[in-house]
């Protein structure tokens, strides 16, 4: 085995190169093909980037729809997409968006930039809504009740998928009109959107008052003419 200067034996490798000692290792610097010397902060920023990429998210996201539409030009027919978008952060906020692109990318961007702009806070009772609701949009119906613990999400597709994005975990629904994903879609929205708090109902009995005793009636006798 060589032999280097200080009388130590050098390590070679398969290929017949010498491998670098500790020492040599350390003072040494990597170089870009031209020579220049290279920044040995740039792996950080390199793991930096991937830490961040991991950061969970404010608002999940679902693509409910992607439909491709077409329109008539002059020379032929215009091709684009149509992408249906859902967001929210699993407990009281929730939007949709409906935007196009020229491709499924674009139009998935679109939507989502809209859904967040139209971001909606609902109230809840527990984890199911306050009360019942039936909203009509255009062709779209739905209708939507509270339900016991430990009942489940027992929806149809489009108001399971918005529904999921939200801090809901009891509902029943049924939708009763037209089966158009985007009207159903803002129906749903709709319908958190009238969800009024148990607090705020017309029908409920104020306690502190009604625990209150009636103010007696004056028992004072006529005096006798």
């Amino acid at each position: 085995m060589p032999e280097n200067k200080d009388n130590q034996p050098r390590v070679i490798n398969k290929s017949g190169t010498l491998r670098m000692d500790d020492k040599t290792a350390a003072t040494k610097s990597q170089r870009d093909i031209g020579g220049r010397k290279m920044d040995p902060r740039r792996n950080n920023r390199r793991r930096d980037r991937v830490r961040g990429a991991e950061a969970p998210k404010e608002f999940e996201e679902v693509t409910i729809n992607i439909d491709r539409v077409s329109r008539t030009v002059a020379g032929g027919r215009r091709m684009r997409f149509k992408a249906l978008v859902a967001i929210g952060n699993k407990k009281n906020k929730v939007g949709i968006g409906v935007a196009k692109g020229n491709d499924v990318t674009s139009a998935v961007q679109k939507a989502t930039a809209k859904a967040k702009r139209n971001m909606i806070e609902f109230a809840m009772d527990g984890e199911t809504i306050c009360h019942e609701v039936e909203t009509r949009v255009t062709g779209a119906d739905v209708l939507m009740k509270p339900a016991a613990p430990g009942t489940g999400i027992i929806a149809g597709g489009v108001v399971r998928s918005i529904i999921g994005l939200t801090g809901i975990n009891n509902l029943i629904s049924k939708s009763l009109g037209s089966t158009n994903k985007v009207n159903i879609a803002y129906a749903v929205i709709e319908g958190l959107r009238q969800q009024v708090p148990r607090s705020e109902w017309t029908t409920t009995v104020d306690k502190k008052a009604a625990k209150k005793p009636a103010a007696k009636k004056s028992t004072a006798k006529k005096e006798d003419k």
